[in-house]
């Protein structure tokens, strides 16, 4: 699903699916971007390019959550708030706030690490959004951030500070370099990222709301201010809603882009490019004269063939892909590794086996923003009652579709859905059997993320005219589940397709315990109509 026309031309947005808050930085000729990835683990995705337009994903560069023990559960709004990601003395650096616990940093040699573990820059609640500097004119460091006002009472505030070179403290408590309460018609701004350009110290922040908000450039002759405002990028009589929060990056070729994101509901923030260039009077023009570009030209940047992050997966010897994340720091256990191609997924016992989203052993990726068509096979191995596992669509309200064995033992197809305040599921579809414990499923994606599950349930031995159960009959059909589903975010995270297993706990049970497992194949997601 890549953004390129192949004509020379690209489209908005480059990448269609949540890749929240994007940052950018060039190294050499190769271009990494770092996204938010909230509570998900592995977190802090790094996203490689050679011409802005054609992404892969290469990897992570936060494999565990901390504090450790904050994130054993899932949060799923918390964790990495908008990082920034530099290159400095011949290493990657990427910083980030959690809202809670305060400003991390991790960096590495290159985008494939070895990582470091994360560095708690300065502790505090509130603490958002930030970005470093080494300023190469003066040779001194500095850090510049935001506040969450559901931690810390403030907002629309912009607080700087001098860093230490190696980057594992600040060396001040912090001053006010802009107070957008003071700048009228401005609020929320936000999520700044530091420059220095022709003399001037720039910040790059948005203000106005992630949905209906607006780019803004800040620049003074101080890091410490006063600093001048000015809106660079705008809605304008576009459709592109709220373009902003992003990062600049110049070519090896003198070329300036700007990628930012455009909120879009259940679809999460989507990645879009814009053309830069500098006015006569000195300040950066983003876009078509200020308002987001569609469709144009490429970067003057080496071609390269089509590409886009991957979202297939035949997990060979029972390994995710790079696109799938937890939804919290993972455990022991949650899968087994084997010869063959497949996920086998533990089911634990769980006492919150009614409710997806406070389960952490729930394997997820990105919904994409396009109409499309997600499939996926699955066996349920366990014979244990109540273990389950499914397909589904996961947020503040969620549904999925998949397989559970009764306390009969036999094997149903079952289809279920919570509101976002309901405290455990309901059926959306009468249950029916599954004589093998064998499904594919699907689910349809179209416009305003609307989701259609559907199955096909594989016949047993018997139905089968006595062939083995894991043959696939020729001219299986999927048959349509319960009512079409409106997938809904969480507040700042996109819906997320997502596998799992689970069981109810036992009767007094104590600690973690297992009820069997259940094997996915074959995930597929194509555009609709392929």
């Amino acid at each position: 699903m890549s953004a390129d026309l192949g004509d020379g031309t690209y489209r908005n947005p480059v990448l269609a699916a949540d890749w929240s808050d994007p940052d950018v930085v060039r190294v050499g000729d190769d271009y990494y971007l770092t996204a938010s990835s909230f509570g998900r683990v592995p977190g802090l995705p790094l996203l490689h390019s050679t011409d802005l337009v054609n992404w892969t994903l290469v990897g992570h560069a936060l494999h565990r959550l901390e504090p450790a023990a904050a994130f054993s559960v899932p949060r799923h709004d918390c964790g990495v708030w908008a990082p920034s990601i530099r290159h400095h003395d011949g290493r990657l650096w990427i910083f980030w706030g959690d809202p809670d616990h305060g400003i991390w940093q991790v960096n590495a040699p290159g985008v494939r690490g070895p990582w470091t573990q994360p560095h708690l820059v300065k502790a505090g609640r509130g603490l958002i959004d930030p970005c470093p500097l080494w300023d190469e004119e003066s040779g001194e460091a500095y850090l510049v951030h935001a506040w969450a006002k559901s931690r810390s009472g403030i907002k629309n505030r912009l607080t700087g500070h001098r860093m230490r070179l190696d980057g594992t403290g600040l060396l001040d408590e912090g001053t006010t370099v802009v107070d957008a309460d003071l700048i009228p018609g401005w609020f929320t701004l936000e999520g700044p990222k530091l420059y220095r350009h022709d003399g001037w110290f720039w910040i790059l922040a948005p203000a106005g709301g992630v949905t209906n908000g607006w780019q803004g450039a800040l620049r003074s002759k101080d890091f410490f201010g006063p600093y001048e405002e000015r809106i660079v990028l705008e809605q304008g009589a576009t459709d592109v809603n709220g373009p902003h929060q992003g990062g600049w990056v110049r070519t090896r070729f003198g070329e300036d882009w700007f990628l930012h994101f455009q909120e879009r509901g259940a679809y999460g923030r989507l990645v879009h490019l814009q053309p830069m260039q500098w006015g006569e009077d000195g300040w950066p023009v983003l876009g078509d004269g200020g308002s987001p570009v569609l469709v144009h030209p490429k970067p003057d940047l080496p071609a390269r063939p089509p590409s886009a992050p991957a979202t297939d997966d035949d997990f060979p010897g029972g390994r995710f892909g790079r696109q799938w994340q937890w939804t919290a720091n993972p455990g022991d256990g949650w899968t087994t590794a084997h010869g063959g191609d497949g996920l086998r997924l533990s089911c634990p016992r769980s006492a919150d086996a009614g409710d997806l989203r406070r389960l952490p052993h729930v394997l997820t990726q990105r919904l994409p923003a396009v109409d499309a068509v997600a499939e996926v096979e699955l066996t349920l191995d366990s014979e244990e009652p109540g273990a389950r596992a499914g397909f589904a669509v996961l947020g503040d309200a969620y549904a999925w579709i998949g397989l559970e064995r009764g306390a009969d033992g036999v094997a149903r197809l079952v289809h279920r859905f919570a509101e976002p305040t309901a405290e455990t599921e309901r059926d959306a579809a009468v249950a029916r059997v599954a004589p093998a414990g064998r499904a594919r499923l699907r689910i349809e994606v179209s416009a305003g993320a609307r989701c259609r599950f559907s199955a096909a349930v594989q016949p047993g031995p018997a139905d089968a005219g006595g062939g083995p159960a894991e043959s696939e009959p020729a001219g299986i059909a999927f048959e349509p589940s319960g009512p079409v589903f409106a997938a809904m975010p969480w507040r700042w995270v996109g819906a997320l397709f997502a596998l799992f297993g689970v069981a109810p706990a036992l009767p007094g049970q104590q600690g973690p315990g297992y009820a069997g497992t259940a094997t996915f194949t074959t995930f597929r997601l194509r555009p609709a109509g392929r």
